[in-house]
């Protein structure tokens, strides 16, 4: 069976080469959408990952795709044992719209900004 070319209907998300998870919507190689993050163990030893940005084209706005992306970066995130740190305003505001998300979430503290500093 081949694998479906993504598009704007049927996105594809994978993890990139850097921290970052990125939304394809056709093969052109070039990113649609991507949601950074930073991984970090906190003192008593919780695994956490870091959003602090996440950015969609300008071009490809109002098809949803920001919303695929950010649900699939924290599902992956919680599947591999992180807890989730939402830095990101937009990030943010998708967990607050869904609850389900929100057991997986710590707050952002200090130490949570000065880890984005030192990247």
């Amino acid at each position: 069976m081949t694998e479906q070319t993504p598009s704007l209907d049927h996105p594809k998300v994978v993890r990139g080469t850097k921290p970052r998870y990125e939304i394809f919507v056709d093969d052109s190689g070039e990113p649609a959408g991507k949601t950074y993050f930073t991984d970090r163990e906190s003192v008593a030893g919780v695994r956490q990952r870091i959003f602090p940005h996440t950015e969609v084209g300008e071009e490809f706005g109002g098809h949803g795709l920001a919303s695929k992306l950010v649900r699939a970066a924290l599902d992956a995130s919680v599947d591999e044992g992180y807890r989730i740190v939402t830095v990101c305003p937009y990030v943010k505001g998708w967990v607050e719209k869904h609850p389900e998300y929100q057991e997986h979430v710590d707050p952002t503290t200090p130490e949570h900004l000065q880890a984005l500093q030192s990247r």
